[in-house]
């Protein structure tokens, strides 16, 4: 048991420092998605040190705002639905997730943001179904995500950043569903992170790289 707390402490320290390095563009998004995959699902302390390695030492604004407090069993509903029927949808702020959501797209749309919720320890669970319609869900960095669905004419994101093994402390979030015609989206910002801001991270790295291949492609300078 003490070994199980000592990963989970450390994993949301790594998780933590990512997020500094991410919010001070030291890791472009990719790089971001990709280490916190690795931080959510690994077991190893080593593994999770390497993902630090070459961030140097702690920043003082390392100090992000923390996860939101878990919710009490009694506040925690077994379930759940959202419906959006050619209109919209939005859950955000200090709510807390059912332990079991169904969420109905119709010609409509649904933004879930979970970056201040209040989660149940163990599985939260959110099942769509987007017919012409589409859901967007936001997650903060320090949440283990699963998600599995299936798109007919439409896009289904599938993200796994969930440990091999539940630790029954840790929220989880598992997302599942089909698409039709429609879309389901998911994204990581930080605490604050506007929609704008978040794009205009996105827009500065396509430059940035664009800028990079342009300079590879050009022919070596005659001596």
């Amino acid at each position: 048991m003490s070994s199980l707390v000592a990963l989970r402490e450390r994993r949301e320290q790594v998780i933590a420092r990512l997020s500094d390095a991410f919010a001070r563009d030291l890791v472009d998004v990719d790089e971001f998605e990709r280490r916190l995959s690795v931080a959510h699902s690994t077991e190893q302390l080593a593994e999770l040190e390497k993902l630090v390695a070459d961030l140097g030492g702690a920043s003082a604004s390392t100090a992000l705002v923390p996860a939101a407090a878990p919710a009490s069993a009694d506040r925690v509903r077994d379930r759940a639905t959202v419906l959006a029927v050619m209109g919209g949808a939005m859950r955000k702020g200090s709510w807390v997730p059912a332990r079991k959501t169904r969420i109905w797209a119709l010609m409509g749309g649904v933004e879930l943001d979970f970056r201040e919720a209040n989660f149940a320890p163990g599985v939260t669970e959110i099942n769509i179904r987007a017919m012409m319609g589409g859901v967007q869900i936001i997650v903060p960095p320090n949440l283990a995500v699963e998600m599995d669905g299936s798109a007919i004419m439409g896009g289904f994101d599938n993200s796994a950043r969930a440990p091999a093994h539940l630790d029954p402390e840790r929220p989880l979030l598992r997302v599942t569903g089909v698409a039709v015609m429609g879309g389901v989206h998911i994204e990581t910002r930080l605490a604050g992170e506007s929609e704008r801001d978040a794009h205009r991270r996105r827009r500065s790295e396509r430059k940035a790289l664009k800028a990079q291949a342009q300079q590879k492609a050009l022919p070596p300078k005659a001596d």
